[in-house]
């Protein structure tokens, strides 16, 4: 589907057949792909189906790459079709398990929300800033969304700001603050018959819609490459050639870090980090008709799994492990690179 397709165009019963089709054609992403292929039958109604997806993915044999988020998902999906008492476990589930990834704490939060659960959406929303967000003077765009939806739940509930709430305050770029697009009382002024009540909402509307343009409209990730030890010695050896641009796997690591912190200096945002198998390489090398041994194959190539959702965001969030694979913390492994 085209990004520019207005939305009432979309076939999502066929988008979702697509995105299947795709996945088994690069069972490498079928996990992105799968995820996409369930919102889309969600879209479509048939919530059944999308259950069944998450299903297929939580038994599949291959590890996940966000489990935490697969079980969110389900579960939400499951409560909108009548399945409470299952969405619920699941949801206390994930919540126990305390992810690192702050989509998951989203779901589950504005599932509970959506069903006016506003004191249990409250308690997500804090569990997952306060794991994620604790002594972070800088927090991902990615966990902008569990400071914005704690505010908003709090807003709902009357009670007062806390020092999260102002934090939240301090990343909103709107022209219209938090505290009033999160107004309680806004419902009411939509049914008003005054045309300044009524023009002030549209005020906030139009406010609301500037924030999703904006991420929707951030800049494609800037992924730089990465491969495993194993993966790098496989490759260097059908491919001598390549040894200039890897001398090592030791000095290939350094590189990526370093790029990525130069990137990051330079004030360049959404920066991303994939990492290539030799048998995928090689089909990408293929559909383009060329020799993997084309250099300037890498960046396309890692611009194309950042393309299928195979982009890990940099730096990884406080306490993860390293984007290396050592397992070791990031901030004890190329983290702790002055």
């Amino acid at each position: 589907m085209r990004p520019d397709t207005p939305a009432e165009n979309v076939d999502h019963t066929a988008e979702a057949a697509r995105l299947e089709r795709t996945a088994g054609l690069y069972p490498e992403d079928a996990e992105a792909l799968l995820l996409q292929a369930a919102a889309h039958l969600e879209l479509s109604g048939d919530r059944p189906a999308a259950t069944a997806l998450y299903d297929r993915l939580l038994s599949s044999s291959t590890a996940l790459d966000n489990p935490h988020l697969v079980r969110a998902l389900k579960a939400s999906n499951l409560w909108e079709y009548g399945h409470e008492a299952e969405a619920r476990a699941i949801i206390e589930g994930v919540r126990s398990s305390s992810p690192r990834d702050p989509a998951a704490w989203v779901i589950v939060a504005e599932a509970l929300e959506s069903h006016d659960e506003l004191e249990q959406a409250q308690e997500a929303f804090t569990e997952g800033v306060q794991l994620l967000l604790t002594d972070v003077a800088e927090p991902p765009y990615s966990a902008h969304p569990l400071l914005f939806g704690r505010h908003r739940v709090r807003r709902m509930l009357g009670v007062a700001h806390d020092e999260w709430d102002t934090f939240a305050d301090t990343l909103h770029s709107m022209p219209i603050s938090l505290d009033e697009l999160h107004d309680p009382k806004r419902v009411w002024s939509l049914g008003s018959d005054n045309p300044a009540e009524l023009e002030a909402e549209i005020s906030r509307l139009r406010a609301e819609l500037g924030a999703y343009r904006e991420a929707l409209s951030r800049p494609f990730p800037v992924a730089v490459l990465h491969w495993t030890a194993d993966e790098l010695t496989e490759l260097l050896s059908a491919y001598p050639s390549l040894s200039a641009e890897y001398p090592s796997h030791e000095e290939h690591l350094a590189t990526i870090e370093g790029s990525l912190r130069e990137l990051s200096a330079s004030g360049t945002p959404n920066l991303d980090i994939v990492t290539g198998t030799v048998p995928s390489y090689e089909a990408f090398a293929a559909s383009e008709l060329s020799s993997p041994e084309d250099t300037t194959l890498l960046p396309q190539y890692a611009t194309t799994l950042a393309a299928r959702g195979r982009a890990v965001a940099w730096p990884p969030q406080r306490g993860a492990v390293c984007w290396c694979g050592s397992g070791r913390v990031y901030g004890e492994c190329h983290g702790s690179v002055s």
